[in-house]
């Protein structure tokens, strides 16, 4: 019989909780912080093989975000109850990131990487697939409205400037930075990287829109085009 060590009998150090009380919450790993939320296990199963199971039923947090109640709930051990928390959790999480926008102000490249290292790669870095990332930025550098524009596969993401390009139109956007992930969690710039980026900058100065800069989400780290000279 498989034996599953409960949260409790584990050294503290290894505690979801009190390692968030101890290092904070930007230390813990997904299935850490989905475990705090569930709160407790089963006889059999602890919060955190309880988390472990859903994210790999599931395969990301986000992923997680979309599943329903019922799809929720067909994972032994979550019932109602801990199906709603998880709901709520992940809810108040997007909430939080729409309302980034009230408060982000984009004036030098600076701006940038304090931006791309406080929001985008707590919310980038972890996916399975390149996303790519746009951010709308009216003529003060505010940020109109962020839009992932294409979803990829484990090693790259077909992006065509229409889809870059139509929001800024629509939403009569001024400048855009560009952001995408590297799954592998080395953000160095691929040749594919380059010549998009090229190709954006390009359709960029024909309809007047600036390509402020292009950031690569890595595991912890970035790159900015800017920065390096790529851009």
């Amino acid at each position: 019989m498989h034996y599953n060590a409960l949260i409790k009998e584990m050294p503290l150090n290894l505690r979801p909780r009190e390692k968030l009380l101890a290092i904070g919450e930007t230390q813990l790993h997904d299935h850490e912080l989905l475990a705090i939320v569930l709160g407790q296990g089963t006889r059999q199963t602890s919060a955190l093989e309880l988390a472990n199971q859903l994210l790999t039923a599931h395969f990301s947090l986000r992923e997680l975000q979309e599943a329903s109640l019922e799809e929720l709930t067909s994972t032994r051990g979550i019932g109602p109850a801990k199906a709603a928390s998880i709901k709520a959790a992940l809810e108040i999480g997007r909430r939080v990131s729409l309302q980034v926008k009230d408060r982000l102000i984009i004036r030098s490249p600076e701006d940038v990487g304090k931006i791309a290292r406080q929001f985008l790669l707590q919310e980038m870095r972890d996916y399975d697939r390149e996303h790519f990332l746009v951010l709308y930025l009216d003529r003060k550098g505010g940020l109109i409205v962020k839009e992932y524009v294409s979803i990829g596969g484990l090693h790259s993401s077909i992006v065509h400037p229409r889809e870059v390009f139509k929001t800024a139109v629509k939403r009569s956007a001024a400048s855009l930075i560009l952001a995408h992930n590297h799954p592998s969690g080395d953000p160095t710039p691929s040749r594919d990287d380059i010549d998009i980026t090229r190709r954006l900058v390009e359709a960029g100065k024909i309809m007047g829109i600036d390509i402020i800069d292009h950031v690569i989400i890595g595991d912890n780290r970035i790159c900015s085009f800017k920065e390096t000279g790529l851009l």
